[in-house]
């Protein structure tokens, strides 16, 4: 009786909202008993198996014994999310331009709340030293690419309270300092604020002061140079994404001065022309 009163009185909105409960529960690594999601929903043990077993069927998640995790068809619709994403499909032969021009890990991410969302990453075997992912999330203060979208941004709330690292910003004060630097300068810079040891340089993608998403190259801080040699290719390439995006026939190739390399490992390539020879936009 109780199950089919329980039936009756939900509304679509409800059973969607419980289905976004139990995906949400799979956000971090590894698989999730019944009982784990249980506990993560607050869903009735009943209500959380009957919801659970239908997203089996239709390959939203996928059991193996008495473990659940997400299935296929949540692969499939996230790679065509992104397949249909315009910044994200503009942006991809750039980014691979900017990779092999600078020797350093690419990331194409937007905000979403006080959160950056990875689109794109691209990287050889510095990528597996940067603990970022497609669809992973990192706190926007802590990154460049955050920082530079946050400029944009008037009345974006960000919780400070959340460091990834004693660099990390900590005051409103020390934030709205930073903010004024990369609308001042068209760039953010991320000294070992996510991650000890890596900083980043980030551009925002979109017209001026309506930024879109964001670029950046990060590495070792050993590698990286926080000036021209830098700024100038991230710049270059986040203004390519967004006219390409547009439907401009223009492909901004970046480009680069030679870099210091890693201790032991060779030097970047050199791409495009001479970086004294460009013009500002």
């Amino acid at each position: 009786m109780t199950m089919a009163v329980e039936k009756a009185t939900e509304t679509p909105s409800a059973v969607i909202d419980r289905i976004s409960l139990v995906l949400d529960s799979f956000d971090g690594p590894g698989r999730l008993t019944l009982a784990q999601i249980v506990r993560r929903t607050g869903l009735p043990r009943s209500s959380a198996h009957r919801m659970l077993e239908r997203l089996v069927a239709l390959r939203w998640l996928r059991r193996e014994g008495r473990d659940y995790e997400l299935g296929m068809r949540l692969v499939e619709l996230g790679s065509l999310a992104l397949h249909q994403d315009r910044i994200h499909r503009a942006a991809i032969p750039l980014l691979r331009d900017l990779h092999r021009a600078t020797g350093l890990v690419v990331h194409l991410a937007v905000l979403d709340g006080s959160d950056v969302v990875y689109l794109e990453k691209i990287g050889d075997h510095l990528a597996t030293a940067i603990p970022t992912r497609v669809g992973g999330r990192q706190p926007a203060h802590c990154t460049a690419v955050g920082k530079a979208i946050l400029a944009d941004r008037d009345n974006t709330a960000v919780d400070l309270s959340d460091r990834r690292t004693r660099f990390s910003i900590a005051s409103t004060a020390q934030l709205v300092a930073e903010l004024a630097k990369v609308r001042a300068h068209g760039v953010a810079f991320e000294r070992e604020e996510s991650l000890p040891g890596f900083g980043c340089v980030a551009a925002p993608i979109g017209p001026a002061g309506e930024a879109v998403a964001a670029v950046s190259v990060c590495g070792p801080m050993n590698r990286m140079a926080f000036d021209s040699r830098l700024v100038a290719p991230v710049r270059m390439t986040a203004m390519g994404i967004w006219r390409s995006a547009e439907g401009g026939p223009e492909r901004v190739a970046p480009t680069l001065q030679p870099l210091r390399p890693l201790r032991g490992g060779p030097a970047p390539r050199v791409i495009g022309p001479n970086p004294a020879t460009l013009q500002p936009a």
